[in-house]
């Protein structure tokens, strides 16, 4: 393949940052009409579709590859401009470094991780909250330079490394277990019927858990199970500690509470741990290599070591 223009390649970036060609030419301070004629050329060139004209305007799996590699372009800029000094001169202000990484990570141990990645130049963190099974799709698209994941295998462009493993506990408050928990039928059957405590409709952990104690062939949950969404970390521990439903809460979370007697254990020695690894991407950035040390020295604290 030909080489890729760079201003065809950062008309392509701006039209799927701001949505429509109208809005790019604006920030780009061109004609919708040259944003247009770039982005046709640029498609020539590759021989490929790279974006569906649709509203907003969004990028096929090609393109996603082209703006991936633009973002990229900006980000070795824009720490070029921050080692010569060059930023905060004429005022373009700290290095910005988007990250995507799940909830529970974000509630437990890696907020106070950031805390610790020098600030000179200053950082700027941009988060972006997904379950660890999709955060790396904000990588594919090139939304986000690193990512908390629970894929081992990395994204085009990426590197990847292990950080440990999550634990979760299968918890519910005592009045709930007396309520719904008991009876001769076994936990997993139990389990199926009792209204439950999910994340989002992606969350997946509880059905796990209950597939881990009934083995193959286990019968699916009813259909007209209750299942309680609620999207944020420390909300999903408090429902559970209400007696809402039962769930797979974070140890770190659930210690305190079990010690406390708000929430019992489900069944003993029956944890579900979760992978999690650190991919980001191939590139020699000062600032992206000092957060990942920072985080990979969290992790060893925070979480289990795998294997």
């Amino acid at each position: 393949m030909d080489e890729l223009p760079l201003e065809q390649v950062r008309t392509l970036l701006a039209v799927v940052d701001e949505g429509t060609f109208d809005a790019a030419a604006a920030a780009l301070h061109v004609t919708p009409s040259a944003v247009s004629q770039r982005v046709k050329a640029l498609e020539q060139r590759t021989g490929r579709v790279l974006l569906m004209r649709t509203k907003p305007v969004r990028a096929t799996e090609s393109g996603q590859v082209v703006v991936r590699f633009a973002r990229q372009l900006a980000r070795l800029e824009r720490d070029a401009r921050a080692e010569l000094g060059m930023d905060m001169a004429d005022g373009r202000g700290p290095v910005r470094l988007p990250v995507a990484v799940n909830a529970d990570s974000l509630a437990t141990w890696f907020l106070p991780a950031l805390t610790r990645v020098p600030q000179d130049p200053p950082v700027c963190f941009e988060l972006h909250r997904e379950d660890e099974a999709h955060t790396t799709a904000l990588l594919r698209e090139g939304q986000v330079m690193a990512a908390v994941t629970s894929s081992p295998d990395p994204v085009a462009g990426c590197t990847v490394r292990a950080l440990g493993l999550a634990r979760y506990l299968p918890v519910a408050a005592p009045a709930f277990v007396a309520r719904y928990l008991g009876g001769p039928r076994s936990l997993a059957d139990r389990l199926r019927g009792a209204p439950t405590i999910v994340f989002d409709r992606r969350d997946e952990l509880q059905d796990r858990f209950v597939r881990s104690l009934a083995g193959a062939g286990a019968d699916e949950t009813p259909a007209g199970a209750v299942r309680h969404h609620v999207p944020t970390s420390e909300g999903f521990r408090d429902a559970v500690a209400a007696g809402l439903g039962w769930g797979m809460v974070p140890q770190s979370q659930a210690e305190p509470l079990l010690a406390s007697g708000e929430l019992v254990l489900l069944t003993p020695r029956r944890p579900l741990d979760v992978p999690l690894y650190w991919q980001q991407w191939k590139l020699d950035s000062p600032a992206l290599a000092a957060l990942a040390a920072v985080i990979a020295r969290a992790a060893e604290e925070a979480l289990l070591p795998a294997g």
